[in-house]
């Protein structure tokens, strides 16, 4: 027999077997924990589920204005953290403009959540990111997909986060744009996975999952590898296998920008050709650019930046 749901307007206990049991599966850090939360089924059940853990936590609530009446979602998820006993705090996030909607939503959330802050994405989600950077070519840096490091519930799937919300007796937020069309995700979610698993006869998920945990475990080989070379000596960047050669770039690049989106897989080889001394200088991206010179690697700001050239 089940055991009894808690009270609806109870605090999430990690008395109730259910909890632990999901609990056990999550991947919480130490700490004070910082969570986005939207209100949706995913990021209700992480904050019960940090709540459950014991943490001290606060919920970060994002409007984007986009939609009439958002802000008002933001009292119901407000609601949701006094009851639970979790900190809130609210954050009008302004897009920008141009295209990729969902891109320029992620870069404004980015802008205004705090570093380390915690999502609530599933397996599923998971699934849908490995499948969506195959669709633009990526290697197995790529392939990692989401950590569980600031994501803690990779190992659930999202019929666990929706029932997880019914047995607290919380009916989730429905954000009408999860179902649009225009955005490619959505279409993988709706369209890509079913056929994937009708044509596999199995459930592909677990299977994208894993893609993405051994694609992970290899990523941090070679990251080991490119940690023990000094990214700016021309001649050790060169003569080093591709892989880990790629990685000391890319973690130069990581150190020198302050964590700006990484650079894509053409923009990489260029900065190789600079550090094989096939090219003197190259442009990098967003007005990055890196030279050699006595054979040293040189990645200089942009004009209106006054970091400092080099490391």
């Amino acid at each position: 027999m089940s055991p009894p749901a808690p009270a609806a307007e109870g605090v999430p206990d990690r008395a109730d077997p259910v909890l632990a049991g999901l609990l056990a599966r999550c991947t919480f850090p130490p700490g004070p924990l910082d969570l986005a939360v939207s209100g949706g089924p995913d990021s209700t059940a992480l904050l019960a589920l940090a709540v459950a853990h014991g943490a001290r936590v606060v919920a970060h609530h994002v409007d984007h204005g986009l939609r009439p009446g958002s802000d008002e979602e933001a009292d119901v998820v407000a609601g949701l953290c006094r009851r639970w006993g979790a900190g809130f705090r609210s954050h009008t996030a302004t897009v920008a403009d141009g295209g990729d909607l969902e891109s320029r939503c992620r870069a404004a959330r980015r802008a205004v959540l705090p570093p380390g802050c915690l999502t609530g994405h599933t397996a599923d989600d998971q699934a849908e990111t490995v499948l969506l950077r195959l669709l633009r070519g990526t290697g197995p840096v790529g392939l990692s997909a989401m950590s569980p490091d600031t994501h803690p519930l990779l190992a659930l799937r999202r019929a666990d986060t929706v029932a997880l919300c019914a047995r607290l007796g919380v009916t989730p937020l429905r954000d009408p744009t999860n179902d649009w069309p225009r955005f490619t995700r959505n279409r993988v979610r709706h369209e890509v996975l079913p056929l994937l698993s009708e044509v596999a006869g199995r459930d592909v998920v677990p299977l994208l999952a894993r893609t993405a945990e051994l694609a992970a475990g290899q990523s941090r080989v070679v990251a080991a590898l490119a940690a023990g070379i000094d990214p700016l000596d021309a001649a050790r960047v060169a003569g080093s296998p591709p892989p880990v050669a790629a990685a000391a770039l890319r973690g130069l690049w990581h150190e020198r920008t302050g964590g700006l989106p990484p650079p894509d897989r053409a923009a990489v080889d260029r900065m190789l050709e600079v550090a094989s001394g096939t090219r003197r200088a190259c442009d990098v991206a967003r007005g990055w650019r890196l030279s050699r010179s006595r054979g040293r690697l040189l990645l200089s700001a942009p004009p209106s930046d006054t970091r400092p050239v080099g490391r």
